[in-house]
């Protein structure tokens, strides 16, 4: 696995625990205000920009249309996660699409 690669990995992973902690820092808050004076929530935006910077890394040698879709992978480890520590619902439907949008970032691996 090439540097690039593995911060396409690195951009990945961070947006997932981007989210978890901008999530985090919403529960039980009721303003905008209120939840970006967390630490959580400021932890989350940093954890995006380094999310950023480590995909700068990976599109000098990776192509856009494989790198972009890669993200997409993110949704299905939020998802997943979501469901365990928040008890989000995950429906049928919502299964039929996560597994698409795998099957989706494999085809465009494989060709």
């Amino acid at each position: 696995m090439s540097l690039h690669h593995l911060a396409l990995a690195a951009a990945v992973l961070g947006g997932v625990v981007g989210q978890l902690l901008l999530k985090t820092g919403s529960v039980g808050t009721d303003s905008l205000w209120a939840q970006l004076a967390r630490p959580a929530t400021l932890l989350g935006l940093a954890c995006y920009g380094g999310s950023a910077i480590a995909y700068l890394v990976a599109l000098q040698r990776i192509p856009v249309s494989i790198a972009f879709p890669s993200v997409a992978l993110s949704y299905v480890v939020i998802a997943a996660l979501g469901a365990w520590l928040w008890a989000e619902p995950i429906g049928a439907s919502k299964a039929v699409g996560i597994g698409l949008i795998v099957v989706g970032v494999v085809m465009l691996y494989r060709g």
